[in-house]
């Protein structure tokens, strides 16, 4: 309990609510899912089914696009989550919502952290998931394989790429978690235990709440100009 309490009242702090939601970029949300194993926090992942259009065999949170039907991130995080890989909302115990960020189709993502049982059994739907599995949450703070990727996103803004391999025991293979997955799973670690990672961040650590928000701002401002001169 005493892991989960300290996770909790961390990521109370770092909670954004509806901050940046009323952004104009087409919105979407991703759950990530914290478990508690072995005395030790893990992050629930799912790997993209093959025959997906966009990013398949890439690992990533369970969600997607926003549909008209959701009240806001949070339901849409838990109605992807339930579509797929069979996890009841009612199974979740919803913490926050933290910084967003923009994916490669310009969509604002709203990462909602939230716990689940760790005897939640996850019902792949193969049309969408075709893997689960679980990484202990330090891994993001501490890896064992990692690579920094710099990368210029389309309006030029320079930016770094976390890429991690993680040998999973369970499944005898290795899983790669990059992109806006990994930032989301960075910065979800460095929240919770409040360590330096072993590896450079674009946050000044000392100050992670406005410095992330920052990073956020700037990032938005150089798509939004972007989009201004393509008018």
């Amino acid at each position: 309990q005493g892991i989960k309490e300290n996770a909790r009242r961390r990521l109370r702090e770092f909670d954004v609510g509806a901050k940046f939601s009323r952004l104009p970029l087409p919105g979407a949300a991703v759950l990530l899912p914290l478990l508690v194993r072995g005395g030790r926090l893990h992050l629930l992942l799912t790997v993209r089914a093959m025959q997906l259009r966009r990013s398949p065999g890439e690992v990533c949170f369970p969600g997607g696009k926003r549909e008209p039907g959701d009240k806001d991130e949070i339901d849409t995080a838990l109605r992807e989550a339930k579509e797929e890989v069979g996890l009841q909302p009612e199974k979740v115990k919803v913490i926050c919502r933290l910084v967003p960020g923009i994916d490669k189709m310009n969509h604002l993502v709203t990462p909602v952290v939230g716990f689940i049982e760790d005897t939640f059994q996850a019902a792949p739907n193969p049309d969408e998931v075709s893997e689960v599995f679980v990484v202990p949450l330090e891994y993001f703070i501490k890896p064992l394989n990692y690579k920094a990727l710099s990368y210029k996103t389309s309006s030029g803004y320079l930016t770094r790429v976390h890429c991690f391999v993680y040998d999973d025991q369970e499944h005898k293979r290795s899983f790669k978690i990059w992109g806006l997955t990994a930032h989301f799973a960075v910065f979800l670690a460095l929240v919770i235990f409040g360590e330096r990672p072993t590896f450079e961040v674009d946050y000044d650590l000392d100050n992670l709440i406005l410095s992330s928000e920052n990073n956020f701002i700037n990032l938005y401002a150089s798509i939004h100009e972007r989009k201004k001169s393509n008018l």
